[in-house]
């Protein structure tokens, strides 16, 4: 582990996704056993998922490189309490297999989707973190007659909302970077095919580096009420998170105007990958807003 510090300005943006998965994934909270688990065939490739609990139900997408016990390893015994938790992971992602299909915000929605098709879910809220959060937007974008609330965890939905810095250590990312790493070992660990690793990895640096925007007006356009969570020092643009939530209707005087159906919610002294480890902040805010 010494050596990835030897470089800091070339190795640091791998060590962050690194940090990121080892972090989130070393959590003494168990998920269980999923009532029921599988592979959904949609768009073309299979997508796994894992539902637990019943009542109504929420859909949770993660992160860059991540898993569902990676991400939602804390979350989901709580929230399947009283809720129908699906999880899904994807494109390449976990136990969900490679493909060389194109790796698109639009394209993973469209599989959310598709596994709501499968599994036969009219619409269901969807709860997104990082990667996940913006390919929720995406959806909320695509199917919003699927969507009844949305969450947005530490995200954006175009490559500007991040800082500046953040866009710039992306671009640094090669594949050598993330060998010898948690992250591969946890990849070794559930991929149904290891081999995958070099071409998932090249597949990702691609996808990160490649701009995005879903567009003010698509965003305007959402129906359905949002809960954006961020940490204040988390790597997202705070004033384009104040637009976002403009947009979205809120930024209002609540004492001279209704209280608008979306929600911010800023949580001090946290950064992107503490964000999501505090568990009780999150799931305070999550059961608030779904009930």
């Amino acid at each position: 582990m010494k050596k990835l510090f030897t470089q800091p300005g070339i190795l640091r943006p791998a060590l962050i996704i690194t940090l990121i998965f080892m972090t989130i994934s070393l959590s003494n909270a168990q998920q269980g056993k999923p009532a029921q688990s599988g592979y959904a065939p949609v768009n073309g490739i299979k997508v796994y998922y894992e539902v637990y609990g019943e009542g109504k139900p929420v859909i949770l997408l993660h992160g860059a490189f991540m898993s569902i016990e990676g991400n939602w390893a804390q979350v989901i015994p709580a929230l399947s309490k009283t809720r129908k938790v699906i999880a899904l992971e994807m494109q390449g992602h976990g136990h969900t297999p490679y493909s060389d299909r194109p790796l698109t915000h639009a394209n993973m929605a469209r599989d959310v989707e598709g596994v709501m098709d499968y599994l036969k879910i009219d619409s269901a809220d969807v709860v997104g973190y990082s990667m996940g959060g913006s390919v929720a937007y995406q959806f909320a974008i695509q199917s919003p007659k699927r969507l009844k609330k949305l969450v947005i965890i530490s995200s954006t939905y175009k490559s500007t909302g991040w800082n500046p810095e953040v866009n710039a250590a992306i671009k640094t990312f090669k594949p050598d970077f993330f060998n010898n790493t948690p992250m591969k070992t946890g990849y070794d660990a559930i991929a149904p095919d290891k081999t995958k690793w070099t071409k998932f990895i090249e597949q990702m640096i691609v996808f990160a580096a490649r701009p995005f925007d879903f567009g003010d007006d698509n965003i305007a356009k959402i129906t359905a009420p949002v809960l954006i969570i961020a940490g204040d020092n988390d790597g997202i643009d705070k004033l384009e998170l104040a637009k976002t939530y403009k947009l979205l209707g809120g930024g209002v005087s609540a004492d001279l105007a209704p209280m608008p159906k979306s929600q911010l919610a800023i949580v001090p002294a946290q950064g992107h990958v503490s964000l999501m480890m505090q568990t009780d902040v999150i799931l305070g805010y999550l059961n608030a807003f779904l009930k």
